[in-house]
């Protein structure tokens, strides 16, 4: 690996800046050509909770979340190899990313999707012109078919963990090295990373990315992995819990309903590479309950000015989690993968709000 990807004065403008550690070469137009460079917030205002954190605001990519990456490079590389189609198994934020990268280019896009996917999803998905299909059945036999028919057709699946996504998104662990690396009041990496975890593809592909960076001696250590569901679904939690070398599939009884749809993943085809990664860094995989999702939700918004997706509040309530039981204090650095945008849910409740007219205005303000 270059040494000179995370020099102090490198910038990164996408994740094409690691382009030598990428299978394909960075397109000339599209989205795909511009995806990554995501902003790390530092939020001070949540110091009161124990570390340091930081939010990487996945939720500024074209389509909202951080399956832009991985859409990226396998869309470039189907265009690169001449196929006809590009296909995905979603339950939503990568058929959207997949269908809007594969936008403008020639490739047909197919995205199959559970039969019970939120009506907001499918506009969201279809608005880029993608046949969608709606399937009954298990997320994991579906799964599987996907990758039968790649082999009967002319057609790229990129899947959750497919090598082609899984390059794309090893890019959050290079840019958050990266970012600390640019700072010198900072460490070369942080304490801690704290990422919510469906289908695992993500959590590996980030610990793939940081392990490079150690092995080539840009970072002296990799950070202490923390992979969170919602309690409701979370197979890899409780494999981690029972101390299992492998995540297996949760039966129907087992799943119950959840705020956090988008990682609610009950067979996870990279669980086991997530229950791997965090062991060997030292983190661990939790379970968090959808009050304490829609708590965390609030605090990264009122206190944050951040609106992210119900998933991505899994980390601000794991790390509450992880500093009552004393895995965080207050010498860490710790960074929150904010996954996906809060604006693509459709959310309801009372807003409290107050009535006034012109005239009274004055009374309104306390200042």
């Amino acid at each position: 690996m270059n040494s000179d990807l995370l020099s102090l004065s490198a910038s990164i403008d996408s994740i094409w800046t690691y382009q030598d550690l990428l299978p394909v070469a960075q397109p000339r137009s599209g989205i795909a050509a511009s995806v990554g460079a995501t902003p790390l917030h530092r939020l001070a205002a949540l110091d009161s909770i124990g570390p340091a954190i930081y939010l990487k605001n996945e939720g500024l990519h074209p389509t909202g979340s951080f399956k832009d990456r991985g859409s990226a490079v396998g869309v470039t590389a189907a265009v690169e190899h001449g196929v006809s189609a590009i296909g995905t198994v979603s339950h939503g934020n990568m058929a959207m990313s997949t269908a809007a990268c594969a936008a403008g280019t020639e490739l047909d896009c197919y995205v199959f999707v559970p039969d019970d996917i939120p009506p907001e999803r499918l506009y969201n998905i279809g608005q880029f012109g993608p046949t969608i299909v709606r399937v009954s059945g298990s997320y994991g036999a579906l799964y599987e078919k996907s990758l039968e028919l790649e082999q009967t057709h002319d057609i790229t699946f990129v899947n959750s963990d497919s090598p082609l996504r899984t390059a794309g998104q090893k890019t959050t662990g290079l840019e958050i090295a990266h970012e600390f690396v640019q700072n010198k009041a900072l460490p070369d990496a942080p304490d801690a990373i704290v990422l919510p975890v469906s289908s695992g593809g993500h959590a590996s592909a980030t610990w793939k990315g940081l392990r490079e960076l150690a092995e080539a001696g840009l970072i002296e250590t990799v950070p202490r992995l923390y992979f969170v569901q919602a309690a409701a679904c979370a197979p890899i939690a409780r494999a981690y819990t029972n101390g299992a070398s492998t995540a297996t599939a949760l039966s129907p009884d087992d799943v119950g309903e959840t705020i956090a749809y988008s990682i609610a993943n009950a067979d996870p085809p990279s669980g086991t590479r997530a229950l791997t990664a965090a062991r060997e860094t030292g983190g661990s995989v939790l379970a968090v309950t959808d009050k304490d999702i829609h708590a965390a939700r609030n605090q990264l918004a009122r206190r944050g000015g951040i609106s992210v997706e119900s998933a991505c509040a899994t980390t601000l309530a794991a790390t509450e989690q992880l500093v009552e039981i004393g895995e965080l204090n207050t010498t860490d650095h710790v960074v929150l993968v904010g996954t996906g945008s809060g604006f693509k849910e459709q959310r309801t409740g009372e807003i409290a709000t107050v009535d006034a007219s012109v005239e009274a205005l004055e009374t309104v303000l306390k200042h």
